[in-house]
């Protein structure tokens, strides 16, 4: 009897009839049948024959590369994704050289580009040949970075764009390397600006901004703020100086700090005529008995001015411990809002996200059991949804109301029709892209391209 190959939990895989050099694919005997990533399919007759024509980014972080493939439809099967959401996938087959060794395995198409590897490897293609090592890696072969160059260089284009600079904290969160691939993939220059080392000089005749040591920074064509909560005001500061100096930011700093005061926005809403929970606000904790009646009584929610991600958001099922609550709060000083606990909700909500007066993309977030904040950083879990033309509505008013172009809109469903929430200027692009597969990052990026009125098609390609 021949001896199984062994894998590790992950591999180098060739695609040679879909021209696809290498791809690094995670090995997964869970899943019955493999996946490749794949964006942009059409379907299109060949001789009788339904085929496929779908675009692949093989390199992971790296969506400046894209390969164009083609292949005879087999099949459609209804897939269960990681969100636990059923998805009809169209299948194709092909030959993979793993190794070695070559033989015909059977594809499904997705939207891989949220997740850490563009192709999974099932138990279908491993049977009768491999044993798996999950605490191995790339055991049939490894490819190194020089080699990586060579193949992929015939797939880079040499384009002239934009000049970016990706305003924020961290390069290596989820929606900050997208947001850098998209850019990229567009053709344009971008950067990492830590906002942290940003800083600026303040001249009528020559003001400048500069970077880490002296690096003048005056000459981007759009900056994308992206500003944690605890660097508003500096963030915001370094906004309005790119601004003054002609540059566009796709979210202004006052828009931005609009929306981070949630009373401020509260105001705004109520004044604009936008639905939201009945919410109080009180100094004194004289006036704390009257303040929880206010808003119906307990069960309440009490949250921080400054909370973000569902931190500083505190349910008080009884009056007597929302009085403790709030007045513990107002015994250090902290303000805070009282509001109104939706209970029909059951631990939903929807995140719209909003692009220059349009929603691209909706999903719902159901809490965790036990846990009344259906926030993905909370543990909750997003799925797709279709809004109403009423929540439709009430996302792009709010929006505008704070003059956002890019907006991450909560909304709940209560016995009154959908109330509004709150509203987010740096809306995470993970869980929406995850449980949508729509290229929000690509949005975004698109959005300032219209703003510049610069034509995509126009890149020159040498």
């Amino acid at each position: 009897m021949e001896q199984l190959k062994v894998l590790g939990n992950d591999e180098w895989c060739v695609f040679e009839q879909l021209g696809i050099p290498a791809i690094r694919a995670r090995v997964d005997s869970g899943a019955r049948t493999s996946s490749l990533q794949a964006v942009n399919t059409r379907i299109e007759m060949k001789h009788g024959e339904e085929w496929v024509n779908f675009e692949v980014h093989p390199l992971q972080h790296n969506r400046s590369i894209t390969i164009p493939c083609s292949a005879r439809l087999i099949d459609r099967r209804m897939v269960r994704g990681s969100t636990g959401i059923s998805e009809e996938r169209l299948v194709i087959k092909t030959k993979l050289t793993l190794g070695g060794e070559s033989f015909p395995i059977e594809l499904t198409l997705a939207n891989r580009d949220s997740m850490e590897y563009r192709m999974l490897l099932g138990r279908e293609a491993l049977s009768g040949r491999y044993l798996v090592d999950p605490g191995k890696s790339s055991l049939q072969f490894d490819f190194t970075q020089e080699a990586l160059d060579v193949l992929y260089a015939p797939f880079i284009e040499q384009r002239s764009g934009l000049r970016i600079a990706l305003l924020a904290s961290n390069p290596n969160l989820y929606s900050n390397r997208r947001i850098m691939e998209a850019a990229r993939e567009r053709g344009h220059e971008i950067v990492f600006l830590n906002v942290e080392l940003v800083y600026m000089r303040l001249d009528t005749k020559s003001p400048e901004i500069r970077y880490r040591g002296g690096n003048i920074l005056n000459e981007f064509d759009a900056i994308i703020p992206r500003i944690k909560p605890a660097v508003t005001f500096y963030g915001c500061a370094l906004i309005r100086q790119f601004q003054n100096l002609g540059v566009y930011c796709q979210n202004s700093a006052d828009a931005i700090t609009r929306s981070r005061d949630k009373l401020f926005a509260s105001q705004l809403f109520a004044r604009h005529d936008l639905h939201i929970p009945i919410t109080g606000f009180a100094k004194s904790p004289n006036d704390t008995r009257d303040l929880i009646k206010m808003v119906n009584g307990a069960p309440l929610i009490i949250k921080l001015l400054e909370s973000t991600q569902g931190k500083g958001v505190v349910l008080a099922e009884t009056n007597k411990a929302a009085e403790s609550v709030i007045n513990a709060f107002k015994s250090v000083q902290t303000n805070i809002l009282v509001q109104e606990f939706i209970k029909e909700a059951n631990g939903q909500d929807i995140r719209c996200f909003v692009i220059d007066g349009k929603v691209v993309a909706s999903m719902q977030r159901q809490a965790e059991k036990g846990e009344f904040r259906a926030n993905i950083h909370q543990g909750g879990k997003a799925g797709r949804i279709k809004i109403t033309s009423e929540e439709r509505k009430l996302a792009l008013k709010a929006a505008k109301a704070l003059s956002l172009s890019v907006a991450g809109v909560d909304i709940i469903r209560s016995n009154r029709g959908p109330m509004l929430l709150e509203v987010n200027s740096s809306p995470g692009l993970e869980g929406i892209e995850g449980a949508t597969g729509k290229d929000i990052a690509m949005e975004m990026i698109s959005a300032i391209e219209k703003k510049l009125k610069f034509r995509a098609e126009a890149l020159k390609t040498t």
